[in-house]
C-alpha cells in the first residue's frame, strides 16, 4: 500500500500563489506517475496535472496550463503543485494521486492511490 498526505492548502485572494505538497510513504517503489486532481462543490473530480516517474514529462489540464507547475522530488517521495495567478474557479479540494502506470495518465481510473485532499479557497 501507498499512503499520500497533502498539505499546503488555504485561503488566498485571486491572483495569489500557493504551493501544495504531497508526501508519499509505504510501497513507493511501486509508484510511477503521480498527479493532482481537484473537486469543487457540486462538481465531478477533474484532472489538473500529472508527472511521469522521472519528472521528465508532464501534462496539464487546459484550465491551468501556464499557471500551475507540477514537480516531484523522488528522493523525498514528495509531489508538488505550484499554483500561480489563482482564480476563484480554482477553488476546490485538491487531491494527490499515485499510479502504478508509466507515462502521464490523466484519467481517474488510471490512479491506484489517493490522498485525503487539501482545501484551496480563492476569494475574488
Amino acid at each position: 500500500q501507498v499512503q499520500l498526505v497533502e498539505s499546503g492548502g488555504g485561503l488566498v485572494q485571486a491572483g495569489d500563489s500557493l504551493r501544495l505538497s504531497c508526501a508519499a510513504s509505504g510501497r513507493t517503489f511501486s509508484i510511477y506517475a503521480m498527479g493532482w486532481f481537484r473537486q469543487a462543490p457540486g462538481k465531478e473530480r477533474e484532472f489538473v496535472a500529472t508527472s511521469n516517474e522521472s519528472d521528465s514529462a508532464t501534462y496539464y489540464a487546459d484550465s491551468v496550463k501556464g499557471r500551475f507547475t507540477i514537480s516531484r522530488d523522488n528522493a523525498k517521495n514528495t509531489l508538488y503543485l505550484q499554483m500561480n495567478s489563482l482564480r476563484p474557479e480554482d477553488a476546490a479540494v485538491y487531491y494527490c494521486a499515485a499510479s502504478k502506470r508509466k507515462g502521464i495518465p490523466a484519467r481517474i481510473v488510471e490512479y491506484d492511490y489517493w490522498g485525503q485532499g487539501t482545501q484551496v479557497t480563492v476569494s475574488s
